[in-house]
């Protein structure tokens, strides 16, 4: 049996070194890869924008590592002041790694659904909410946030395309 692949670059073939190691037949074909966002250039005026009150979410570990190259080539650091959220563990020790900072994230299933029931998220009216992503993917974490009646701001730290 022949595996194949299709994770992008640098995880697909990183997959493809272990598999081959324990014998298999594996080869790498990514379909997608990733690039910088589309506003990753503002987030560091939209970080330090942010107080105490505030909010930070981080919706993948491309969006943290994107997001940290970009404050590290701006000579900049991750702000402090405000809460840090992320959509499950692997995200937030990415977030915790880079940032120092504690990072809240829900235990059980790393979804949307259960990241917004966080005790720390019920209560937010009034409340700035940056959310760090892709291009594309769900609305769900934005739409509740401003329902719940905080000012939700997203920024594209990275694009998704077809390889």
């Amino acid at each position: 049996m022949s595996i194949l692949v299709t994770r992008p670059s640098p995880a697909g073939e990183e997959l493809v070194s272990r598999l081959r190691t324990l014998g298999q037949v594996a080869w790498s074909f990514p379909l997608i890869e990733f690039s910088p966002g589309r506003e990753l250039a503002t987030l560091a005026s939209r970080l330090s924008a942010l107080t105490e009150n505030d909010l930070v979410f981080a919706l993948s570990q491309h969006a943290v590592t994107f997001a940290d190259a970009e404050l590290q080539q701006q000579e900049k650091s991750w702000p402090s002041l405000p809460q840090y959220f992320a959509i499950g563990r692997t995200t937030a020790l990415a977030l915790h790694t880079v940032s120092g900072f504690n990072i809240h994230y829900p235990l059980d299933r790393e979804i949307s659904e259960v990241l917004l029931q966080l005790p720390e998220l019920q209560n937010i009216a009034g409340k700035r909410a940056l959310i760090l992503r892709g291009n594309g993917g769900r609305e769900l974490i934005g739409e509740t946030l401003t329902a719940r009646g905080a000012d939700v701001d997203f920024c594209e730290c990275y694009q998704r395309s077809a390889k």
